[in-house]
């Protein structure tokens, strides 16, 4: 593991305030290096000062961080940044425009040569808090963005009331329940919220981020499984996004993994341009490892982990995130898989 350069997929809609976030990564004395690949230099603004040399298209910055620009292919600037293996902890890559984050995060699945020196730390959106509903109505990029991400970092909440604030938060929980979430002025996030959060990482996931599965289940009320209480706090409104949405799904036991596998594997090859992010942990029958796997679009990842504790209760879960699930298909199918 050690050998693979985490990387940080950062998304977000423009003027959300990624420009901002960049700007403290490449200037604030972190006494970390982080080779940062941006779209366009322009949209960034570095400032000259801190700027100590540039050859081409790359810059280097006073406090170690390199910076350099998508020209063409993601993989040809990750390759050459190996080169200089040893001069950086992490790198992030900027996703300005595009509309959707999935190819960047596809590329530490697909190239082997990628794989073998790098690995998809998080995928990490900055969100407007004044304008994300906006964004969610017209702009299916901003709702892409939103479902795709391990972190949200939800900007400018200094302009919103707490009343506008927790109803953009519903929305975005309506989309994507699972992401962790910052409220943030300006981008101050502490660095460790957004590196190094191992929200790939499948080995280690589970220890750092228990709640990698579990959520404030806004989805028990209508399968007429609710726990008797109310998970909504201050009478929020519950936002089920018509468009996008996320299906969990919970049995209280074992699969066969004869079933469960050609099932997922059938299952995202069809329906994969519509699911943007799958995992799941699962008890297989006659093995006491956990199964664990990720998920984008077509595109999985998994393997055994940890054996199950004695304490813990063997069950299967998997989630969904994507447009127009088809729930009901995508619950018989998983509950077909019982062991």
């Amino acid at each position: 593991m050690s050998d693979q350069v985490p990387v940080t997929v950062l998304t977000g809609y423009l003027g959300a305030g990624k420009t901002t976030l960049l700007n403290r990564i490449l200037s604030e004395q972190h006494g970390q290096k982080f080779a940062v690949i941006v779209n366009e230099f322009g949209e960034i603004g570095i400032d000259n000062d801190l700027i100590v040399g540039a050859d081409e298209e790359v810059f280097e910055m006073n406090n170690g961080c390199i910076c350099c620009t998508v020209r063409g292919d993601l993989i040809r600037i990750l390759e050459g940044l190996m080169k200089r293996r040893g001069k950086f902890d992490a790198i992030i890559v900027e996703t300005t425009g595009l509309a959707d984050p999935a190819p960047v995060a596809q590329t530490f699945f697909v190239d082997q040569d990628v794989q073998d020196r790098a690995r998809l730390d998080a995928i990490v959106t900055v969100a407007d808090a004044k304008w994300l509903s906006d964004r969610l109505k017209d702009a299916p990029e901003a709702k892409n963005q939103i479902a795709f991400a391990d972190v949200i970092i939800l900007n400018k909440v200094d302009l919103v009331t707490e009343g506008e604030l927790r109803e953009v938060e519903a929305r975005i929980r309506g989309i994507n329940p699972y992401a962790k979430l910052h409220r943030t002025t300006r981008c101050q996030v502490p660095l460790d919220a957004v590196m190094g959060r191992n929200a790939f990482d499948l080995d280690r996931i589970l220890e750092i981020e228990p709640e990698f599965l579990t959520v404030d289940d806004h989805d028990h009320d209508h399968h007429g499984h609710d726990h008797g209480h109310d998970h909504h706090g201050h009478g929020l409104k519950t936002y089920h996004d018509e468009e996008m949405q996320s299906v969990s799904i919970r049995h209280d036991g074992e699969v066969d993994p004869n079933l469960f596998m050609p099932w997922i594997n059938e299952l995202v090859q069809k329906e994969g341009p519509s699911i943007l992010r799958s995992k799941g942990i699962l008890a297989f029958k006659g093995e006491s490892k956990r199964f664990v796997f990720q998920g984008v679009h077509m595109i999985l990842d998994g393997d055994l982990q940890r054996e199950w504790r004695p304490d813990e209760k063997r069950e299967s879960k998997v989630v969904f995130i994507g447009r127009h699930l088809k729930e009901d298909e995508l619950r018989k199918g998983f509950l077909s898989c019982v062991a």
